[in-house]
């Protein structure tokens, strides 16, 4: 079997809106980069992921992360689809879908993830409103449609139904906790990134400890060749 992790960003500018009140448009793209270093790093301990790609219009300036899909403006559903059709294509048998806002993912919760997945062929992972889905275990051919955005947990459940799945529900802290609003910022606690890279913060969030930037996936072989896309893609998911 061949594992690939895809995680979709979109455009960095217009990432974490909610957050606008607590951090400038600077700071929010460096959370962004620094919490999809994260995610990265989980996956490339993981024993079970054997490729990682990202799915973004911001090819140029995420280049070196992972392989690059580029995200030709079919909305956060759409993308994701043709992204894991690309992947199935070149030969991935399992996907693993996750958000890059999941800094406190690990790998065992990874490889827990996907060894639940395979036991049933589906697996969701909530956020921790259980609203939300964070990550979906799947394969390619499972006819399976993604149903990202408002209820989306749900919406997920309904469609797993539709295609006469039982989905397996992953309950694992690091899964469930992603950064969307100005409180889940304090509940970082001492992994609160230092997002001005030194200096004090916005009034709103105080700094504890800094993030490092850690390896990619050397298992990622195969490298799509960045394009450029002629548009700015606004995502469901802030």
């Amino acid at each position: 079997m061949s594992c690939w992790a895809l995680i979709p960003i979109k455009t960095l500018s217009l990432g974490k809106g909610r957050l606008a009140g607590a951090l400038s448009p600077a700071e929010r793209q460096r959370l962004i980069r620094k919490m999809l270093d994260r995610v990265l790093a989980a996956l490339t301990a993981s024993r079970l992921v054997e490729g990682i790609a990202i799915v973004t219009p911001e090819c140029r300036a995420l280049a070196g992360k992972a392989t690059l899909l580029p995200d030709r403006g079919a909305g956060l559903n759409g993308s994701i689809a043709d992204a894991a059709q690309s992947l199935a294509a070149f030969g991935a048998t399992e996907l693993l879908v996750l958000h890059g806002d999941l800094p406190l993912v690990n790998r065992v919760e990874i490889d827990r993830i996907i060894t639940l997945g395979r036991s049933t062929g589906l697996a969701l992972a909530p956020d921790r409103r259980r609203q939300g889905t964070n990550a979906i275990y799947l394969q390619p051919d499972s006819g399976f449609e993604f149903r990202f955005g408002t209820h989306s947990f749900a919406s997920h459940q309904a469609e797993a139904a539709r295609c006469g799945l039982r989905p397996t529900v992953v309950d694992l802290p690091g899964l469930a906790f992603d950064v969307d609003e100005a409180p889940d910022l304090d509940l970082l606690g001492d992994l609160l990134v230092d997002l001005r890279e030194g200096a004090k913060m916005s009034p709103q969030v105080s700094t504890q400890m800094r993030t490092q930037d850690f390896p990619i996936n050397s298992r990622s072989v195969p490298i799509w060749q960045p394009v450029q896309p002629e548009y700015s893609l606004m995502h469901a998911r802030d």
